[in-house]
């Protein structure tokens, strides 16, 4: 898909105490941010000395919820990008730049 389902899931948790310690997300893409949101909230219980965000792509047009983005590698306004690790249905990943996918 090229839009987020808004179904937030975690499957797996911690397995470190960040209590005291100083603590950076470090994300690929952030767009709706209700992803980030709901795993902020989460952090943010477990009292950390500080909470920081790094995001390469930072879509804040498409921003839903009110996240801080700390650090982020460049702005985009709209579109679906691929490579550089980014995937489309698990393809394309493997690309060695960051390519805006054309849609019909």
């Amino acid at each position: 898909e090229t839009q987020s389902s808004g179904i937030i899931e975690f499957r797996k948790d911690l397995e470190l105490a960040i209590k005291g310690r100083h603590v950076l997300i470090v994300e690929d893409i952030v767009d709706s941010g209700q992803t980030l949101n709901a795993l902020l909230e989460r952090l943010r219980q477990r009292e950390p000395a500080s909470l920081r965000v790094c995001t390469l792509v930072d879509k804040s047009r498409a921003r839903v919820a009110d996240v801080q983005i700390d650090y982020a590698g460049f702005p985009m306004d709209d579109g679906f990008i691929v490579g550089y690790g980014l995937d489309w249905d698990e393809k394309y990943r493997d690309l060695a730049d960051i390519f805006l996918v054309e849609t019909a």
